[in-house]
């Protein structure tokens, strides 16, 4: 039996796996899991052969899943993902596979049988923890940032150009990206969104608040080391003197320059 783990935070789509992995007379699904930390922890408890693990979650993605586990026996990865073609080629090269949502029965089907073949191949387990290994290596040398991300809204999907955000706000267990006069609501974390954009172009300046600084007009000081932040189409936002604030070090840098 090839013990098996459904990692996803789409209530859906865990649904459309385990529907199609209980027709498999050899798989035996030993857990699912709704984001990276819980599937960090049931990983190393269950052990399992084969993990469907998303990409993008909040918290923690499918990337820090394998970052953090790295020390311990890898199991088979096929990975689970909307969009990002950033992350696309790097399985192209490391991976064992990937689904492309939404996927089709037949491409499951390939996926799970060149899943089989790793698997059962004498070795097998290995040269899959070693091409994982390699995909390890190259995201801890270069950070890959996404150029777009992809928004579901109305039923319908829109591409926004990650340059093209002015703003991001939290929302209850969402983020709000204000681009131009529209806005959009993505399901992720704050920490979850700065940690993913490019920290010399995007910055935290307060715990609800994500500035894309190319947008920043003005910056005006206000009380107790607080600044008030003036985008270019006027919207005004407040800085925060707490930790994540990064305006500080920027105001130095440019003293200096």
């Amino acid at each position: 039996m090839i013990r098996t783990l459904i990692v996803d935070d789409e209530p859906l789509a865990r649904e459309r796996l385990r529907t199609l992995l209980q027709h498999e007379s050899d798989i035996q699904i030993v857990g699912e899991c709704v984001d990276g930390r819980q599937a960090v922890t049931t990983i190393a408890s269950e052990a399992p052969d084969l993990v469907f693990l998303d990409i993008q979650m909040p918290a923690l993605d499918g990337f820090g899943v394998l970052q953090t586990l790295e020390d311990r026996p890898l199991p088979a990865v096929i990975f689970v993902t909307a969009y990002d073609q950033y992350a696309l080629r790097a399985f192209d090269v490391h991976a064992l596979d990937y689904l492309l949502k939404p996927f089709t029965a037949r491409r499951f089907q390939k996926a799970l049988q060149r899943a089989r073949g790793e698997l059962q191949r004498e070795g097998g387990q290995s040269g899959i923890e070693r091409r994982l290994l390699n995909l390890l290596e190259d995201l801890g040398g270069e950070k890959r940032h996404p150029k777009r991300l992809v928004v579901k809204s109305s039923g319908r999907v829109y591409f926004l150009k990650v340059d093209e955000i002015d703003w991001i706000e939290a929302e209850g267990n969402y983020v709000r990206l204000h681009v131009g006069a529209n806005s959009h609501l993505l399901r992720e974390t704050m920490k979850g969104m700065e940690a993913s954009l490019d920290p010399d172009r995007f910055i935290r300046i307060h715990r609800s608040t994500i500035v894309n600084t190319e947008r920043i007009r003005e910056l005006q000081p206000l009380f107790h080391g607080e600044y008030a932040v003036i985008l270019q189409d006027g919207t005004r936002l407040v800085a925060s003197r707490g930790p994540e604030n990064r305006l500080r070090k920027m105001l130095e840098t440019a003293a200096v320059r």
